[in-house]
């Protein structure tokens, strides 16, 4: 269970604080609904640990995470854009959520593949990056994401360039994705329509509140 409770954060002095609770299970995927500039994707900055609140507790399974440095939190995000180096192979791009170094031993590069199939996309390991369509990327990038095996999957809007059928399409591989691997996912979103799909909870910010809807 992933417990965020009662994090405040303020940008500047004389500015308001964002406030946030909530709760996510293992297998769930809650959606953050609200308009832009309204503190969603703080909240995602705040548990990544680009930014610290100034109180407030975020808690995986009994262990405090807010004191932990980025590379230490047990997450990975998911942005919509900026996701792949578009000159190197998808291989490259996914040994890249393993290692900087770009290890390509026999066990990185079978678990590359497993992941490829999982995405659906097993026929393009040694595609150039550049070559693939927008869906075809971010399938890479969800990819690098995962090969992680961490348990928080945030998602910061990043099928939002996407055609209406690719973006559908995503979001039915992240809920598959979830529920295989026990995800605690949170996606920040502005599309009402994908949390009717997949969110088995929605949150509202509003008045620099996050509240239940």
């Amino acid at each position: 269970m992933l417990k965020i409770t009662n994090i405040m954060y303020q940008y500047a002095q004389k500015k308001p604080f964002y406030h946030y609770t909530m709760e996510v299970k293992p297998q769930e995927i809650v959606a953050i609904l609200g308009e832009s500039g309204s503190g969603k994707s703080t909240l995602l900055d705040i548990i990544a640990g680009f930014i610290t609140p100034s109180e407030g507790t975020i808690v995986l399974d009994d262990k405090e995470i807010v004191s932990l440095r980025v590379e230490q939190r047990p997450m990975t995000i998911l942005f919509q854009k900026h996701n792949l180096f578009e000159h190197l192979s998808v291989q490259k791009n996914i040994l890249l959520g393993v290692s900087k170094v770009l290890k390509d031993s026999i066990e990185e590069v079978e678990k590359v593949q497993a992941i490829l199939k999982e995405v659906g996309l097993e026929a393009y390991e040694h595609t150039i990056a550049s070559e693939l369509s927008g869906g075809q990327q971010q399938r890479v990038a969800l990819a690098r994401v995962l090969i992680r095996r961490e348990p928080i999957l945030l998602l910061d809007e990043p099928f939002a360039g996407l055609d209406k059928k690719t973006r559908l399409e995503m979001l039915d591989l992240v809920a598959k994705i979830s529920k295989e691997h026990h995800l605690h996912t949170i996606m920040v979103t502005h599309e009402k329509e994908d949390c009717e799909r997949i969110a088995h909870h929605v949150y509202m910010m509003e008045n620099n509140r996050l509240e239940l809807t």
